[in-house]
């Protein structure tokens, strides 16, 4: 029956292929293992997110973290797929959770994420995000092990995410002034001359060496419109005409 339901997902009939899987009774292991991943495709394709959400949480047992690791296709057909078209199961399962507006549990899914690297870094500043509930001062730590992880995979464009997050959540004082100095260092680092720039917009109590700063960064913003921005008129020479010549 395993197969009439994969069939079924493959003509896009997710309701119908959950309906059979519903009648099965898989052994313990692979069957298991495969009867799973199908109820999640069926429920990932049928958008029936909390089916979707309990068939993850059932595969990964005890062991979050072992989601990270799992790829997944995206279209919920069961079809073979090339990366592009796959995501770690971990951050599926978040996403399940979320629009299930279990935010709580979806933070401490993707706090589970134990690989090193900017994809694990991301998922604790999402994490921050979508622990609403808790005190300030725990949101700060976890983006600062965020913030940690992307600067050892020197991921600079996430820690400057990563830091906008912090200015942009209203975090206690010493912990936005904080931020705003890495946050104006790594600008100048990466050459983020925009980001700088917002950034020191954003600051109402700049003094006058602020100011001064930001009238350069001022002068060394483009206009979209002058010579050169992206709203310029092009200078370049017409394309030749595809018409055959008279």
């Amino acid at each position: 029956m395993l197969q009439a339901a994969e069939a079924l997902l493959a003509c896009a009939a997710p309701e119908a292929a959950l309906a059979v899987l519903a009648r099965i009774s898989p052994a313990p292991g692979e069957e298991r293992r495969r009867w799973l991943l199908m109820q999640w495709q069926a429920a990932q394709a049928g958008l029936h997110h909390d089916r979707a959400a309990q068939a993850l949480q059932a595969l990964a047992g005890e062991e979050l973290a072992s989601l990270e690791t799992l790829l997944l296709p995206l279209d919920g057909s069961g079809q073979a797929a090339g990366p592009p078209g796959r995501r770690p199961a971990i951050d599926l399962l978040a996403d399940h959770l979320e629009s299930l507006g279990q935010t709580r549990r979806a933070a401490v899914v993707l706090l589970s994420s134990r690989q090193p690297g900017a994809a694990t870094a991301a998922r604790w500043g999402r994490a921050a995000q979508l622990a609403g509930s808790l005190p300030q001062q725990e949101r700060d730590a976890i983006v600062e092990r965020a913030l940690e992880l992307a600067a050892v995979s020197e991921a600079w464009g996430l820690v400057a995410e990563l830091l906008d997050q912090q200015l942009a959540a209203g975090v206690t004082d010493p912990t936005t002034a904080r931020a705003l100095e890495r946050r104006l260092r790594l600008g100048a680092r990466i050459d983020d001359v925009y980001g700088e720039w917002l950034q020191r917009r954003r600051q109402a109590a700049a003094g006058p060496a602020a100011d001064q700063r930001l009238q350069l960064l001022d002068g060394q913003l483009r206009s979209p419109r002058a010579t050169g921005g992206h709203a310029a008129p092009s200078t370049a020479p017409p394309s030749p005409s595809l018409s055959p010549a008279p």
